[in-house]
């Protein structure tokens, strides 16, 4: 009689990780921007970021501004920032550049996407810039959102 109690029991565990996979499978992303800090580049006084910026959502983002936040290497603030993406697209990904004068990229220990200034679907504001928002970066400089 044991070994069909422990048949019972890898049954149970095996749906149980079965029914989960399934959930996991079934997740969308939210609707958002996925913003990735792609480069940076010295350009003589001034460091160029650029980024790669894709709008997950449904509707396409008439413009999207967010609030930066550069800290140094040594992690104090070295500025605040607008960055104005533009429009964007759904599911295109578009590349912006900005430039920061006067700074080294090598001073630049990670940004901080700390809002979004303007987020405008539709003619209306919208709090999808900031709600679905996703970030990475292929750099040492971190970008968190």
């Amino acid at each position: 009689m044991q070994p069909l109690r422990h048949i019972g029991t890898c049954l149970t565990v095996a749906a149980m990780f079965i029914g989960t996979a399934v959930r996991a499978e079934d997740a969308t992303p939210p609707a958002g921007v996925a913003l990735e800090l792609n480069a940076a580049d010295l350009v003589g006084e001034a460091c160029r970021i650029t980024f790669v910026a894709t709008n997950t959502g449904s509707a396409p983002i008439e413009q999207a501004v967010y609030e930066t936040v550069l800290f140094g290497a040594d992690g104090g603030v070295m500025m605040l920032t607008l960055f104005d993406f533009g429009a964007l697209p759904v599911g295109v990904p578009r590349v912006r550049q900005f430039q920061i004068a006067d700074t080294a990229c090598g001073r630049i220990g990670s940004l901080l996407i700390n809002g979004a200034g303007t987020c405008t679907v539709d003619g209306v504001a919208s709090d999808v810039c900031t709600k679905g928002l996703a970030t990475s970066s292929r750099l040492n400089i971190a970008l968190q959102g």
